[in-house]
């Protein structure tokens, strides 16, 4: 029968970049066996679930976004039996397991794509992409002019089977991504089967990529401002992302999940990556029909700063809040600068400043209505890693602009677990292994096997916070009420007596609340906040709350 609680609503779940997270083989790249063994160090941390990055079989141009079959396990990360075995074991722990699944665009090497390109212009095949014929008297111009957002044009062009130039496909990403055409049936039909694939082998949800994507203007019309898209990866092309039709596929996703909760009661998740300009556009990807909650990056991506932070979440709360679903928080992922570094510039990575406001972030996160995502290393405070050599980094976006600005592989580095050199316990085996990105000697200050035994640490920070979270009824879901709080400073209170305060500033301030914090991202005198410094506490009720 199913329980009336929902799991998800203020569930914390841990992202798994799997080939960074634990190597079992000793290849130098993370795999399912891997984050199999590194289970109980999770539950130990205190999540309730974890989200798997794509593991399907890829030519790996984009690290598995480029998935050449939905329905199997590359040899890189294991097999199916392996798979099983990991869901099995984060069950018998009571850990759920959310996978990545990439519905936009796929391979260039799945056999779909392949057969469209044999097939020829006009085929059933080319319909489910989006082929097209190019401009000019030759058909050597593409199509439009919408720009990929990882760098040049959107539009490759293909040889025919006869060896002359012929159409263009699209690939909002990289040519070697092409995109589906959800337009087509086929496509829709396709990926309920891959849904209920994985649904039949155990999986607790799915975490959406580019779930603001999907569908096309119709026509494929130019973009008014093709430099704006050229800009940024950011989803900014109103012609290529936020279609009104991609709602559909979401309320029909929900009812598969539906269906499969009926049978069972156990709740199946769907979260979506949605990059859309406002909460309440975000708003409409979570009402009650379709996507059960949607990232909220907003928060990842507010300067540090009360008035911002502030605006962020009362944003949030109005907007998507008011839905009925929860607000999905998240500081980091695969994708963004690691915290600590973030909020440390312009000073060098890993600098003290950054690194306590990351700790106040986290906890402020923490005391948020909802439900949080984490991603893997935030908890040991991991800065991001600058210096990497040009030849070896291996994101897309380098190698189609030539430019390192915004590139991710600084964030994608293997975890340190032991040791005082690489592969800090990462990669085991041959002992000429090494980890598929290289890994900076102060990782060793870093690794978990410190972080454990380190009660200062941001580990413990982060497992002393989810405990209390788990502990408390006035965390997780539910409402806040802000209160009066000094300049730089922001303070709310949760439920019946929980109030958490951040100071944004560097000189201490006054606490909003007398008494010793239950927790404080650092240390915290009774009656003072210092400044970059998050704390919780527990009251009597007699905060005076903001107007």
């Amino acid at each position: 029968m199913l329980s009336k609680y929902h799991w998800w609503r203020d569930a914390v779940i841990y992202q798994v970049y799997v080939r960074s997270f634990l190597d079992s083989t000793g290849d130098g790249v993370g795999d399912l066996a891997g984050v199999r063994a590194g289970l109980p160090y999770l539950k130990k941390l205190g999540v309730d679930g974890i989200w798997l990055s794509p593991f399907y079989p890829s030519p790996q141009h984009d690290h598995g976004y480029d998935v050449a079959d939905y329905c199997d396990v590359d040899p890189l990360f294991g097999d199916l039996a392996e798979f099983d075995l990991l869901v099995t074991a984060a069950r018998r722990l009571g850990v759920k397991v959310l996978l990545d699944i990439v519905p936009n665009h796929c391979s260039s090497e799945h056999p779909w794509f392949q057969e469209a390109l044999s097939a020829g212009p006009g085929s059933a095949a080319r319909a489910r992409f989006h082929f097209a014929d190019g401009r000019g008297a030759d058909g050597s111009e593409p199509p439009n002019n919408w720009h990929a957002m990882f760098g040049g044009p959107a539009w490759s062009r293909v040889t025919e089977a006869d060896g002359r130039p012929g159409q263009w496909y699209l690939h909002m990403f990289t040519p070697e991504q092409p995109d589906w055409n959800w337009r087509d049936p086929q496509v829709g039909a396709e990926f309920d089967r891959v849904l209920r694939f994985w649904l039949d082998r155990g999986v607790d949800g799915f975490r959406i990529d580019v779930a603001a994507g999907l569908f096309k203007h119709p026509e494929l019309p130019d973009s008014d401002d093709p430099e704006a898209d050229a800009r940024t990866r950011d989803s900014v092309n109103p012609l290529a992302w936020n279609q009104p039709e991609v709602h559909a596929v979401w309320r029909s996703w929900r009812s598969i999940c539906e269906e499969y909760t009926a049978r069972d009661g156990r709740e199946r998740l769907l979260v979506g990556e949605v990059s859309v300009p406002t909460a309440r556009e975000h708003a409409l990807y979570v009402r009650s029909d379709e996507l059960h909650q949607a990232f909220f990056f907003d928060l990842l991506s507010a300067p540090w700063d009360a008035d911002a932070f502030r605006k962020v979440v009362s944003e949030a709360m109005q907007d998507i809040a008011g839905t009925g679903s929860t607000v999905t928080w998240v500081l980091n992922n695969h994708d963004q600068v690691r915290t600590v570094t973030r909020y440390g510039e312009p000073a060098p990575e890993g600098s003290g400043l950054g690194a306590a406001r990351a700790r106040a972030a986290a906890l402020l996160m923490l005391a948020l209505p909802g439900a949080a995502y984490i991603y893997q290393g935030e908890e040991l405070g991991l800065p991001e890693v600058v210096d990497l050599p040009d030849d070896v980094l291996t994101d897309p976006i380098f190698r189609r602009t030539g430019s390192r600005a915004r590139i991710r592989d600084g964030c994608r580095v293997p975890l340190p677990w032991s040791g005082q050199a690489s592969p800090f316990g990462f990669t085991s085996g041959v002992e000429s292994a090494k980890p598929w990105l290289p890994q900076p000697e102060y990782f060793a200050e870093y690794a978990t096997d410190r972080a454990l035994a380190d009660t200062r640490s941001f580990w413990h920070l982060y497992r002393d916070g989810l405990q209390l979270r788990a502990a408390l009824p006035q965390l997780g879901e539910g409402t806040l009420r802000w209160l009066d709080s000094p300049p730089g400073v922001l303070a709310f209170a949760r439920g019946d007596g929980l109030v958490c305060a951040v100071n944004f500033g560097t000189a201490p301030s006054s606490a909003p609340v007398s008494g010793t914090p239950l927790l404080s991202s650092g240390p915290c005198p009774a009656g003072v906040l210092p400044g970059s410094t998050a704390a919780w506490w527990m009251s009597d009720g007699t905060e005076s709350p903001a107007p």
